[in-house]
């Protein structure tokens, strides 16, 4: 039996039932599974609930984001002595310094799809929740997967704090932890190339597939191996 725990951080306009053909699969092989609930409220205090959940864990974790799950566990995993390896599924990967919003660029990022009028903006105690217009999300977020199924996430997709966007990341993970990187070819909300960019300048191993953004819960199986892959490969 696989002794490597994996935990999956989902990202913004989602939450960790997404995950569920991947966890199938991966139990399925005999790996301990975790999809952590990511509180959306801030890099740095995301970063650090995902840790306390990391440090709770006896033996060696793989940790993988998708979308804004990326940029938590790019700051989680540092420092931590059972992380073997980093997994990114569309995923932002941000050096020190650099904050989300820079790579919604489409100027210097070809097909990022995220604009302000494709969010609904709702001010709770202490800032602003953002969500993808229901209307817009099967487009942007999952146009690979069923109408019925696109319009259930849609619904009901977590709100993320709007200033996230603006919070620098700080030190990188994959600067010491080896780290792989699946790009969605068909993604409209966060940019292929911006995608292609963040793997290539962190050394990951790479793959791709013809997918949205949504490509963990269209692609489940391609998403598992590659999870797999990175956990047998340092493990």
């Amino acid at each position: 039996m696989p002794q490597t725990t994996i935990v999956l951080v989902h990202g913004a306009f989602a939450d960790a039932s997404g995950w569920g053909g991947v966890i199938t699969t991966l139990e399925k092989d005999g790996y301990p599974v975790l999809a952590v609930a990511n509180p959306l409220r801030g890099l740095a205090s995301d970063a650090a609930y995902v840790r306390s959940i990391v440090d709770s864990i006896d033996g060696d974790v793989v940790l993988v984001g998708h979308s804004y799950g990326g940029g938590v566990i790019t700051i989680a995993a540092v420092g931590a002595g059972n992380v073997n390896a980093l997994v990114y599924t569309a995923a932002f990967a941000p050096a020190e310094g650099e904050t989300l919003g820079e790579f919604n660029d489409p100027a210097q990022y070809p097909g990022a799809g995220l604009s302000p009028d494709s969010l609904v903006l709702r001010p709770f105690p202490g800032g602003v929740d953002a969500t993808l217009d229901p209307a817009q999300f099967p487009e942007i977020f999952a146009a690979d997967l069923p109408e019925r199924e696109a319009d259930i996430m849609a619904a009901t997709q977590r709100p993320a704090n709007v200033a996230v966007l603006q919070e620098a990341s700080g030190e990188p993970a994959w600067k010491t932890i080896p780290s792989w990187y699946q790009v969605s070819n068909d993604d409209k909300a966060l940019s292929p190339v911006a995608q292609r960019f963040m793997a290539q300048r962190m050394g990951a191993q790479t793959t791709a597939i013809n997918a949205s953004h949504a490509g963990y819960v269209s692609h489940p199986a391609e998403t598992a191996k590659l999870i797999e892959t990175a956990a047998r490969a340092t493990g």
